[in-house]
């Protein structure tokens, strides 16, 4: 099976840029493996979805360098729409469940942060799970201005950008002396 070439994330490409006033976002759930398909169909219909893809470099068995797109929260996309889209969604049968956003403002604040981390082509990791730690806010290099949490492993100093409206989120190695601890997290 060939290796695709990747695909649009984001649509329309300045989502995330948009005012999001009275905006409706669902958080789509998808069958396994299924996200990719899931916005193809929502390209064709014409709605708005945003679903971070990141690549994965590996060794083919032959020793090949190869290089795949995998989302960075696997079986999720994030669909902005009505419930016109929410059904265009379910119906494309990619869909196992869809959860309405609640706070609509954090979501898409996360998703602008999430979207520039990827943005810097930095290797990024997936994280399952947000475990608790210092919130800290890069003040120098290239993440200048990004928040969140700290973590240690493997004598690592990651820096977990976070959508905590599902509790999960992306990792990037930073210096301790890069930032700055920031009083207290954001309310959740």
């Amino acid at each position: 099976m060939p290796i695709l070439k990747s695909e649009p994330d984001c649509f329309p490409i300045d989502l995330l840029e948009q005012p999001q006033v009275d905006a409706s976002w669902w958080a789509v759930y998808t069958r396994s493996r299924q996200e990719k398909m899931l916005m193809r169909s929502l390209r064709e219909a014409e709605i708005a979805y945003y679903s971070p893809i990141i690549p994965r470099r590996y060794k083919s068995p032959a020793g090949r360098v190869r290089e795949s797109f995998l989302p960075l929260f696997a079986n999720y996309v994030f669909v902005r729409g009505d419930e016109m889209a929410r059904y265009h969604a379910v119906c494309s049968g990619c869909v196992s469940r869809t959860i309405p956003v609640v706070d609509t403002v954090q979501l898409v604040e996360d998703l602008c942060q999430i979207h520039r981390l990827v943005q810097t082509g930095a290797p990024l990791s997936p994280e399952a799970r947000i475990d608790t730690g210092d919130w800290v806010r890069v003040r120098s290099g290239r993440f200048a201005g990004f928040e969140g949490r700290v973590i240690r492993r493997h004598q690592q100093t990651l820096l977990i950008v976070e959508v905590r409206f599902m509790n999960q989120g992306a990792s990037v190695a930073l210096d301790d002396c890069q930032f700055d601890l920031l009083s207290k997290a954001p309310a959740s």
